[in-house]
């Protein structure tokens, strides 16, 4: 048998803890279907304040911004409406996430609008006095226009800029440092027409500070854009306005892989397998971007880096001490000197450890190659970590008690003789859907055993984007339902996401 490459999920609590309970989580999908998602909202609270420690190391004000494209759920929006109204917002991308968002309890003061916006989104956010992030000259000026022709009074923006370019060194020399292009904000080379444009729209619009998108987790492109936009912080002073927040956007990343060496020896040996001195790793030798050109490895591996050690509240602490290029100051120190406060909008990295998705195993059959082809009760779009490149393995959960059948009619033809948990067992996950693309994984799964029909697969760390950012309705197949669950002492207490709320299902301790 292939020695088997784990990449076993990072864990903390309290979500470990709820894996470690199969009754309870087996009797929810028995009850609600398969797919699952499982919300942990107290730990949606607890990253959010892991976050502002890192503000109070560095003596900055500011909020701590949930940019809710992330996840939609019910239960987690509400959980951050209850926290500190002065430290914690939400950041909406469309108009229905703003109507969510007000609905979730948050005020407007709270709330910062970005993203593609049409006049609906703009008007309403307008309307209600949320804080705009203009991408554009042109939406500024959309804006603008909707604020005189409805006579609303003049709304808070924070223009969003983009193109950066800054050379590190001594004396503006050396290597230069440029962010990537993006389709969202104003280029900086277009500043002046940007400032220009806030004195034009003086009537409609108060610019109360800046923001920038970088599509990059690189530090030194970060501190290239925060550097400059305090610059342009000083030129919107310099024309009698008084701007005080700099918004840094997301970005922050999560962990998801607990061990380091696995993470290398996996993406080594996927190297192997694509240039063909190993057995492929993937089903039909899929590459994730790497490819084999006459014995040479070509491509660049297409894969999120599923270990970091710095990441989250610990990727913004390092953000904030890392040297800007042309003053060689750090962030943290050139936003106290120019008395700016500090936003951040984490998304992916404010739900780290929030949640799973259960999965009922209904076939196992052994395939040629000597895996097992396991269908879930679920599809790709249940649960889509690897559309965006995450590659981690699932905790099985077998049914407490259960024992393998005599004679299963699905396929599981384990010999009589071995073990029900002999292991461990290569496996590929696919999906319910009547396509052959319906796989949940390329990646061959390693399992501590032959999975069973009736088992649970908990696809953990799932709520940044993997639960219903891709969900869909294809073929007629139900979505899957959401609960949250909380502690209660020793135990647990759980409810449907949309009958949570922070009065009626408090928190307990860890």
């Amino acid at each position: 048998m292939r020695v088997p490459l784990y990449l076993r999920p990072r864990l903390e609590p309290p979500l470990d803890a709820l894996l470690d309970t199969p009754h309870l989580l087996h009797t929810l999908v028995d009850a609600l279907g398969s797919p699952l998602n499982v919300l942990l909202p107290d730990r949606v609270a607890e990253n959010a304040e892991r976050f502002l420690a890192v503000y109070r190391k560095h003596h900055l004000a500011g909020r701590v911004t949930f940019a809710h494209k992330a996840n939609g759920a019910n239960s987690l929006l509400r959980r951050l409406a209850a926290a500190d109204p002065a430290a914690v917002g939400v950041d909406v991308a469309s108009l229905g996430e703003l109507q969510h968002a007000l609905a979730s309890g948050f005020t407007p003061d709270r709330i910062t609008a970005t993203g593609p916006k049409d006049p609906a989104f703009l008007w309403l956010a307008a309307r209600t006095g949320v804080t705009v992030h203009p991408d554009s000259i042109t939406e500024l000026g959309q804006l603008a226009d909707l604020v005189r022709r409805f006579a609303l009074p003049r709304v808070a923006v924070l223009p969003r800029l983009s193109g950066f370019d800054a050379a590190t060194g001594a004396g503006a020399t050396g290597v230069r440092v440029r962010s990537r292009r993006s389709r969202f904000g104003t280029p900086l080379t277009e500043a002046e027409a940007l400032l220009d444009a806030l004195d034009r729209h003086r009537d409609a619009v108060e610019p109360v500070g800046v923001a920038y998108h970088l599509d990059t987790t690189g530090l030194a492109e970060k501190a290239v854009a925060l550097e400059q936009c305090v610059g342009f912080l000083d030129a919107l002073r310099a024309r009698g306005r008084d701007p005080r927040v700099l918004d840094i956007g997301g970005g922050f990343g999560v962990g998801y892989v607990d061990d380091a060496a696995q993470w290398d020896r996996y993406t080594t040996e996927l190297g192997n397998a694509v240039l063909g001195t190993r057995p492929a790793l993937t089903w039909r030798g899929h590459g994730y971007g790497l490819r084999n050109e006459g014995g040479t490895l070509r491509g660049a591996l297409a894969l999120y880096p599923a270990h970091r050690p710095d990441a989250g509240p610990g990727y913004l602490d390092e953000l904030l001490t890392t040297p800007a290029p042309a003053t060689g100051r750090p962030p943290a120190t050139l936003l106290l000197e120019h008395l700016y406060d500090l936003s951040t909008q984490p998304g992916r990295a404010l739900v780290d450890q929030c949640g799973a998705v259960l999965a009922r195993v209904l076939d196992v059959t052994p395939s040629d190659s000597g895996d097992l082809l396991v269908r879930l009760a679920m599809n790709a779009g249940d649960m889509s970590l690897e559309e965006h490149g995450v590659l981690v393995d699932p905790v099985l959960l077998p049914r407490p008690g259960d024992s393998p059948p005599a004679d299963s009619p699905s396929g599981d033809t384990t010999p009589a003789d071995s073990p029900p948990d002999a292991g461990p067992v290569g496996v590929h996950l696919f999906g319910n859907l009547c396509l052959e693309a319906d796989l949940i994984t390329r990646r061959t799964v390693f399992l501590p055993r032959r999975p069973r029909p009736g088992d649970l697969l908990a696809f953990a760390n799932t709520a940044g984007y993997a639960m219903d950012f891709h969900a869909h309705r294809a073929q007629r197949q139900p979505v899957a339902r959401t609960v949250a669950v909380v502690r209660d002492g020793g135990s647990w207490r759980w409810c449907l996401d949309e009958e949570y709320w922070p009065t009626t299902h408090p928190g307990g301790t860890a």
